[in-house]
């Protein structure tokens, strides 16, 4: 009987007139980075986007469980404590989707902030200054090299078998490998508000806040010529 209170108290009243949203309450219990039980309700966050519970990272050179420590750091949060949430939508799998609060922290934005979920543009701006702050100080993900959540889970969608993003030493083409450490360091990043084709040369200003995502056709080059024998141009335009 006690979820039971926990989710007929859901339905809130504002200013003497029933709201169109609805407030969970009640001990949260997490399901991974960016999901949870508050009682017997399901919640996704709204606006933030975790890896997922399987997917790794790399970090110098060695893949480590970003997902699982993403999924850690939130039951460390809120594990068995009281969270309250409010619903801004139902998501295609029928989960409410909100923003939840335990003890006056915004759940969503502390997740971002501290560098266990990337801002989910596709639906919501509202964690993009959280996410900023958290690549520059390197926090979290932001350490070391990953996939974006949602490429990850197309790639997983389409049978890829390992989406951990490529080492700087690997080439192009899998088969075949770089024999000198470092040598393919140079990145050709796809543009999400353009579209375009450019590649990142260390030194380059946003070279360490370029991620690489497989998925996306994003890839890693040998050579400036190699970059634009294959249509990419030069993120910045200076004499080297």
């Amino acid at each position: 009987m006690r979820w039971v209170f926990w989710i007929l108290t859901a339905t809130v009243t504002l200013n003497g007139s029933a709201s169109s949203e609805t407030n969970l309450s009640g001990p949260a219990r997490v399901i991974d980075g960016d999901s949870i039980l508050v009682g017997r309700v399901e919640v996704r966050l709204h606006g933030v986007d975790a890896p997922e519970a399987k997917q790794t990272c790399v970090l110098d050179g060695v893949r480590w469980p970003c997902g699982w420590q993403a999924t850690r750091a939130l039951r460390n949060l809120i594990e068995g404590r009281v969270v309250v949430c409010n619903e801004r939508d139902r998501d295609s799998y029928g989960r409410v989707v909100a923003v939840c609060r335990h003890d006056g922290t915004n759940v969503n934005a502390w997740l971002v902030t501290n560098g266990w979920a990337m801002a989910y543009r596709r639906h919501s701006l509202a964690y993009v200054d959280p996410e900023s702050e958290a690549r520059s100080a390197r926090r979290g993900i932001w350490r070391g090299d990953f996939v974006a959540p949602w490429d990850w889970r197309r790639a997983e969608a389409i049978g890829g078998r390992d989406n951990a993003p490529p080492s700087p030493t690997a080439r192009t083409h899998p088969q075949r490998a770089a024999s000198t450490p470092g040598r393919c360091n140079i990145k050709g990043n796809i543009s999400y508000n353009s579209g375009r084709r450019l590649y990142h040369m260390r030194g380059d200003p946003d070279y360490a806040d370029t991620r690489i995502s497989a998925a996306r056709g994003e890839r890693w080059f040998c050579s400036e010529a190699e970059a634009q024998a294959a249509g990419w141009q030069p993120a910045v335009r200076s004499k080297r």
